[in-house]
């Protein structure tokens, strides 16, 4: 009976989730599933205060560095970025697609996907009109700059709040994560970027007017803020690396040069602190702990365990094949029902196989990577995604359901393979 109610707790906190009915906020969907759940009696109040000690360190860090990049759009950090990358293209379309690409990497990387996404592609969108270029030539940028935020959010810890929550789980430092991600990150960026081009092999503009460009130093609002900014950003990827020694919740760092960040931006008209502080997503504190209450409420129930022995069927193929299982297993699941909860499912179930050493630790880093990646198949797989879709379609560019999963899965299954063959190298090398 149990886990019939931790089912049905988690199906109705899923579809609220995703469905949003009046604008239903993601974090007040989440709450409520996670009080149904202590109502049920699926979880208990031992639980919830586990649940906090697991998740907390990650939606903060999570909130500090979407503040951080929301100080840097508005000084105009990430346009003139932009425009740097159109103007060493010298006017080729292609080489353009590339630069954008990469700058599209290094964003997400340190803000992880969802200031990538959310950030980038309006910027990058702007830029292509700027240019002229038809409707057919600017949907492949759009996508692009939506589909390399995630793919490319691999690298570091605090590149996505999937990251975080997994990292802090099995008790991965921020530097030997870095280590263990660095070809699946590489193979990630060179995969994606091969298959948009030949995805969108037609459409992409042989070469467009570099007159038609503005100066990337007009896009700069503050320039006494934008050169405070290589400080912190010098500051903060020093600190990331020195919280992994120190053993320092990687939040602490982000939270302190977010405030100082903050505190040097109160002084420039172009950064409206208020209104950054109300754009930070605060909701997502309330739905990681809602959400990880209505999961673990999946745990109590048994239902875990069947996912765990499933997980220890497959690895019994052997290192790459088991990387190639978990790693498909996650993006599926992720894909279907968003990959904050697969995350946290995959997570607690791999915890409580009898698995150990090497496996253990590519089954760890699998599931990350097939929750990073997995969700571009699906317009639902991330509230990013669904954000993105919505950010768009405002700025004139609707893109149907059923024409992003057509995108989406042709894309993402072959980076997805090539990815998780990255990450079997890496754990093959480094253990």
């Amino acid at each position: 009976m149990s886990a019939v109610l931790a089912i049905i707790v988690f199906l109705l906190t899923l579809i609220l989730v995703i469905w949003q009915p009046k604008n239903l906020s993601i974090g007040w969907s989440a709450c409520g599933g996670a009080l149904l759940a202590l109502l049920a009696g699926v979880v208990h109040l031992r639980d919830v205060l586990t649940v906090v000690g697991i998740i907390w360190n990650a939606t903060l860090a999570f909130v500090a560095i979407i503040i951080i990049s929301l100080i840097l759009d508005h000084i105009g950090f990430f346009e003139w970025a932009a425009l740097h990358m159109a103007r060493i293209a010298h006017g080729n379309g292609i080489c353009m697609f590339i630069f954008i690409s990469i700058l599209g990497a290094l964003i997400s990387a340190l803000f992880a996907n969802d200031g990538g996404a959310l950030i980038l592609t309006p910027t990058v969108l702007a830029m292509v009109r700027a240019l002229n270029f038809d409707e057919r030539c600017i949907f492949p940028f759009v996508i692009a700059s939506g589909f390399i935020a995630d793919t490319t959010s691999l690298p570091l810890v605090v590149s996505n709040l999937v990251n975080i929550v997994s990292a802090d789980f099995f008790g991965i430092s921020f530097g030997n994560y870095a280590l263990h991600m660095v070809f699946p990150t590489i193979f990630s960026l060179i995969a994606s970027i091969t298959v948009l081009y030949l995805y969108f092999r037609k459409d992409w503009p042989d070469h467009y007017q570099l007159a038609d460009l503005k100066k990337p130093s007009s896009a700069l609002k503050d320039i006494r803020m934008f050169h405070i900014s290589w400080f912190v950003l010098a500051v903060l990827v020093i600190g990331y690396f020195l919280s992994s020694l120190a053993k320092i919740p990687v939040s602490f760092i982000a939270l302190a040069i977010a405030a100082f960040f903050l505190f040097l931006g109160v002084r420039s008209s172009a950064i409206h602190t208020t209104k950054i502080l109300k754009s930070a997503p605060w909701s997502i504190v309330f739905f990681s702990l809602g959400m990880y209450v209505v999961v673990y409420g999946l745990r109590n129930a048994g239902l875990i365990h069947l996912l765990a022995r499933v997980i220890e069927q497959g690895s019994k193929g052997g290192l790459f094949t088991g990387t190639l299982m978990m790693g498909f297993l996650s993006a599926i699941l992720s894909a279907m029902m968003n990959n904050m909860p697969t995350v946290m499912i995959n997570a607690l179930s791999i915890d409580a196989t009898s698995i150990s050493g090497v496996m253990h630790q590519a089954l760890v880093y699998a599931n990350v990577i097939g929750a990073d990646l997995g969700p571009k198949m699906t317009p639902i797989g991330s509230l990013a995604t669904l954000l993105w879709l919505h950010v768009l379609s405002e700025k004139g560019i609707r893109i149907k359901w059923g024409q992003y999963f057509k995108i989406g899965v042709v894309i993402t299954l072959p980076v997805l393979f090539v990815t998780l063959f990255g990450a079997y190298l890496s754990v093959l090398i480094f253990g």
